[in-house]
């Protein structure tokens, strides 16, 4: 018995000797282990980067809390075990879960005021087992860091996509949204961003949106090219102190002097991100008597500088059958006009099909009279981020594009071998001087004809970047007032921002793939009574055996 009671105490003395050298290891070294197959919970290098920076409180208030069904469950339980993660790493990430609705006498007076500041309350509609009932839901999260908040997205908008399918790509995009968030409010702006002006451009008011979206991570400001004429030199100097230029939906042409400063900010590494509308065409146009317009080439003077870079913007409009709804007057009844929903073909409705991580993941995207991208063959790498579907066309200018076009009937064979049109390239390499061997239109002593490596985006559409007005106030990019759907452009064109200026890898994030396997609710509602045997009583019996066989052990060990 003595040498059994010196044995024990040796080993509890070794127990403790190893639990201390453990815990005093451990604050010396910290390594968590995620077990899932597709490593969901293992935090990209650019994140681990941004929150280590994190040196004071960061704020977190989730709004996923309530009464929610089992798809927003497990976007609930998502969302809390990567916070969880964050924290993990950066005590100073804090978060809390609230119910913003909890008080139902306070329900409407929460609703104005999350509407107010953009977090849009979601109505969805529950099925179980056949019977339905509507819940809100407040798919947000706001962060806040000293003076700074930033609100964060964690329900994707795909339009048509089941709620599962709404679930798995959010969970996909979960940590780029909160990374993306912790970036902008906890580091200080450095780039600077010129919004090209002079040459008919879109007024602020429509891309107001655009620009309050962008002033939170970056320096942006107007850059009017008026000057050229007079001060050529002075003008392309100014511009070249910028990072980023946008070329926002021209309509008057640009001189030749105005191109050699565009040209020589590409050459010298400025990044362009390019919204031009090839043919005359706007949908506004269209509510005139005749309910009719005209579309025409819109000559910018732009086509030879594209072709330098490798492409060619064809002045024609894209009829797709995958289209954007809009709603006309088609009758009275009483003093009361009566609106139907109709699919306008010019405005093709566009999800990237891409795994490029500019797009992946990405809501679909609205465009109105779009042209087709042709590709040219040079040194330059091109990427098509965005394409019109399958079931597209290519409609030539000068035509005649009328409302009453919404009731055409169409057939497949219409669009055979016609579709899949480019209408957003990435291009990336080093951009050579289209004044190569040519006259320069001004004498300028620091010209180069050979450019640094670069990048830039054309897009074939000047309305992308357009929000609509309302009570002569901008509306959220993407959102359509007339059929209340919301769609992606906003995070598109900041993507687009990011990727051209962001040096730290955050756009990389999105690539992440997530698998969540969902159980099939058809199969669970035909199998209902196994199904519940499986998930609960299976666990039980498991649970029970264990526990005998450990019971049935443990006395014949000690018996003896």
């Amino acid at each position: 018995m003595k040498a059994a009671k010196k044995q024990n105490l040796k080993s509890l003395f070794i127990t403790i000797i190893v639990l201390i050298a453990i815990n005093f290891g451990s604050n010396y070294y910290f390594k968590r282990f995620d077990l899932t197959q597709d490593k969901r919970y293992t935090l990209s290098e650019t994140s681990l980067n941004i929150i280590k920076s994190i040196d004071s409180p960061l704020q977190i208030e989730v709004f996923l809390e309530g009464n929610f069904p089992p798809e927003f469950k497990r976007l609930q339980n998502e969302t809390k075990q990567l916070l969880e993660e964050f924290s993990a790493y950066n005590p100073n990430i804090v978060f809390e879960f609230k119910n913003p609705v909890e008080k139902e006498e306070e329900r409407f007076a929460v609703m104005q005021t999350f509407h107010a500041n953009g977090l849009q309350p979601l109505n969805i509609t529950v099925e179980d087992k056949g019977k339905q009932s509507q819940e809100v839901v407040f798919p947000w999260a706001v962060a806040s860091y000293g003076t700074k908040n930033a609100k964060v997205s964690l329900l994707k908008n795909l339009m048509g996509a089941s709620t599962e399918q709404k679930v798995i790509s959010s969970v996909q995009h979960l940590e780029f949204a909160f990374a993306e968030a912790f970036n902008k409010i906890s580091k200080e702006k450095q780039k600077k961003i010129a919004v090209i002006k002079g040459n008919g451009e879109l007024d602020d008011l429509y891309i107001a949106d655009f620009i309050k979206s962008v002033r939170e991570s970056y320096y942006i400001g107007t850059f009017t090219l008026d000057s050229v004429a007079k001060q050529p030199k002075e003008s392309l100097g100014a511009l070249k102190r910028y990072d980023l230029a946008i070329i926002a939906k021209p309509t008057e042409q640009f001189t030749e002097e105005e191109k050699e400063v565009l040209d020589q900010f590409i050459v010298n590494g400025g990044k362009t991100l390019w919204m031009v509308d090839n043919v005359v065409a706007n949908y506004e146009d269209l509510y005139n008597q005749t309910g009719s317009i005209l579309a025409h080439q819109n000559d910018l003077n732009l086509t030879d500088m594209f072709f330098k870079y490798g492409l060619r913007i064809n002045p024609l409009l894209i009829k797709d059958e995958q289209a954007t709804p809009i709603k006309l007057a088609t009758g009275k009844q009483g003093s009361q006009t009566q609106y139907e929903q109709y699919f306008w073909k010019f405005s093709p409705f566009i999800y990237p099909s891409t795994n490029h991580p500019l797009v992946k993941n990405m809501e679909g995207i609205k465009f109105e009279f779009a042209s087709p991208i042709e590709l040219l063959k040079n040194d330059i790498q091109k990427t098509v981020l965005l394409s019109s579907s399958e079931y597209s066309r290519p409609i030539g200018t000068p035509s005649q594009i009328s409302l009453d076009m919404v009731s055409e009937e169409t057939s497949p064979e219409e669009y055979l071998g016609k579709g899949l049109m480019p209408v957003a390239v990435l291009l990336e390499g080093s951009f050579p001087s289209m004044y190569k061997n040519r006259v320069l239109p001004f004498k300028d002593n620091t010209y180069k004809a050979d450019g640094v490596a670069n990048k830039m985006i054309v897009i074939s559409d000047g309305d992308i970047i357009k929000n609509q007005i309302e009570n002569n106030a901008p509306l959220e990019l993407g959102f359509d007032k007339w059929t209340n759907n919301l769609y992606g452009n906003k995070e598109f064109l900041m993507n687009c921002v990011n990727y051209l200026l962001d040096d730290t890898g955050l756009i990389n994030i999105r690539s992440k793939d997530v698998n969540l396997p969902l159980l099939d609710k058809e199969k669970v509602y035909q199998n209902y009574t196994w199904a519940q045997m499986i998930t609960i009583g299976l666990p039980i019996v498991i649970l029970g055996i264990f526990g005998f066989l450990f019971t049935y052990l443990r006395k014949r060990t000690y018996s003896k």
